[in-house]
């Protein structure tokens, strides 16, 4: 019988996109293409096919036949857009979670961009991991790299991830340091700012937090910075 995928984490069951549903699998590039050069944003932005399988088979190199393991702390947390047999709640040592990524397309605009989240040097992460069992691995990796990997915002590493059930090797997409997107640090106050009045062709950039937020909330995982943020950017967007 094939185990339950949410079988330690139940309540997550429905709040998951399934993969078979995610128009990450299915995106057509050449529209996407055409969206960025009518926001003004230049097609040299999204790596091409080469690029992109050439960075999969790299990363993967000597993990044949093997489950693979996906770290999520952002968006893929709730829609991962890859078929998986197990997730569990996760914590990561050595990175934390920044809204450091301009956005001026799926959350933002060029006139008025918004934030994505990245993995970035110090601290620590909480999140999810999910497997992807050994004989789909192949398949499935195809469309993480779809899903992550279209721009040059990340870059791959296997890091050591622990959860309650042992600790695991996990895909992790880290913060590109040379990405021209890449923001340095600001304050909580200019961060929930820019998040409440951005908007893009993913919907406006409070969501984002908003669903990072409930997903912490429902998986009990208390991370004051992150609530904070959303109570900012909640009082920023119902301002006059």
């Amino acid at each position: 019988m094939t185990e339950d995928p949410f079988r330690h984490h139940p309540a997550l069951r429905g709040k998951i996109v399934p993969a078979d549903q995610s128009t990450y699998r299915t995106r057509d590039f050449s529209d996407l293409d055409e969206r960025l050069k009518q926001n003004g944003l230049p097609q040299i932005m999204r790596r091409s096919d080469e690029n992109r399988e050439a960075s999969r088979r790299a990363t993967l190199a000597g993990r044949e036949g093997q489950d693979m393991w996906v770290f999520a702390y952002g968006s893929l947390m709730w829609e991962p857009a890859f078929h998986f047999s197990e997730v569990r709640r996760a914590h990561l040592d050595g990175y934390h979670r920044r809204f450091c990524l301009r956005s001026e397309y799926g959350r933002g605009t060029p006139g008025c961009p918004g934030l994505m989240a990245g993995l970035d040097k110090g601290g620590s992460c909480d999140g999810l991991v999910f497997r992807i069992p050994a004989e789909i691995a192949e398949e499935e990796s195809h469309f993480v790299w779809r899903r992550e990997m279209l721009f040059f915002s990340y870059v791959p590493e296997f890091l050591p991830v622990g959860t309650r059930q042992g600790p695991v090797e996990a895909l992790s997409f880290v913060v590109n340091p040379d990405n021209p997107l890449l923001l340095p640090p600001m304050s909580l106050e200019e961060t929930a700012r820019i998040i409440a009045r951005a908007e893009g062709h993913l919907g406006p950039n409070i969501d984002y937090v908003e669903k990072l937020a409930d997903a912490f909330e429902l998986l009990g995982i208390e991370d004051p910075e992150l609530f904070a943020l959303r109570a900012k950017a909640r009082a920023y967007k119902s301002a006059p």
